[in-house]
């Protein structure tokens, strides 16, 4: 298994060169396309002021059309003459972003975008709640930080919790993890369910090494929270790599998370590849 086509989500009105630098790394690694991807909801009036609502809605949809135009220049740069082949799609739309990414990604084998920016008090026509792309897309999503260009993948982290969702991030990273020089396979778990959650890890690190991935199985035991347990445990270890499953349910139509996933979505310290 490996990702042929790649899928690169950029946020309009910022530089996206980290992203941008870790696809085409990632795309010479896989021997992968590349296809690139921006959208973005027209400003929504909540009354109607005649002429100048018509005025606003006509000057938003230009600097959107204005904004999507440099996304695609700056993704045509960056990437030509690194990835064997490169597409673009955009789009206007009253959809939910992620929808629109999630409905598009059917062409991809991973999406790669920024963390969600979390709610904003006036304006959410740029947010992408990374939560639900990675509910409904049906594709592992890679989370790139602001501020990181290179995918270190020294020391991977696999954060195990016996659920389907883990299981199929452990599959869908495999590409990744088969290219990490060390990879461990970490759960905590109360003192209780240590030796339930060591034949765990060793079961899942026995199935890497099936796919010729040395993998250490390693187990904490949970103190508090299992986010602030698995992050303590990664940072003494010199994380720099996370998968994961993505957690959650449906509530009132808002993907709810909690734990460590909710920390990955809003504030990660390194690239993260979660999948649902």
């Amino acid at each position: 298994m490996t990702y042929k086509t790649l899928m690169v989500h950029l946020e309009l009105d910022r530089k996206n060169t980290g992203l941008l630098n870790i696809a085409a790394e990632l795309a010479d690694k896989c021997d992968a396309r590349v296809i690139g991807i921006a959208a973005c909801q027209p400003f929504q009036m909540l009354f109607d002021e005649g002429l100048t609502a018509g005025e606003v809605t006509v000057a938003d949809r230009a600097e959107i059309v204005r904004e999507i135009a440099a996304a695609e220049v700056e993704f045509r740069q960056a990437l030509k003459g690194r990835v064997k082949s490169l597409e673009w799609r955009s789009g206007i739309t009253y959809a939910p972003l992620a929808s629109y990414i999630a409905d598009e990604a059917r062409a991809a084998d991973l999406i790669i975008t920024s963390p969600d920016r979390g709610a904003a008090v006036l304006d959410n026509t740029r947010r992408v709640k990374i939560g639900d792309l990675a509910l409904e897309s049906g594709r592992p999503v890679l989370i790139v930080p602001q501020g990181i260009s290179s995918l270190a993948l020294g020391n991977a982290f696999v954060a195990w919790k016996d659920s389907r969702e883990a299981r199929r991030a452990l599959a869908d990273a495999l590409p990744l993890l088969r290219l990490a020089k060390n990879v461990t396979v970490l759960e905590a778990a109360g003192k209780p369910a240590q030796s339930r959650a060591h034949d765990r890890v060793v079961d899942v690190a026995r199935w890497l090494e099936g796919h010729e991935i040395a993998a250490e199985p390693v187990t904490s035991i949970l103190s508090g929270s299992d986010a602030a347990e698995l992050y303590s445990e990664m940072i003494a270890r010199g994380c720099d790599f996370l998968v994961a499953g993505a957690y959650g349910h449906s509530r009132m139509g808002e993907f709810v998370f909690g734990g460590v996933t909710h920390d990955m979505l809003l504030n990660p310290q390194y690239c993260v590849l979660i999948s649902h």
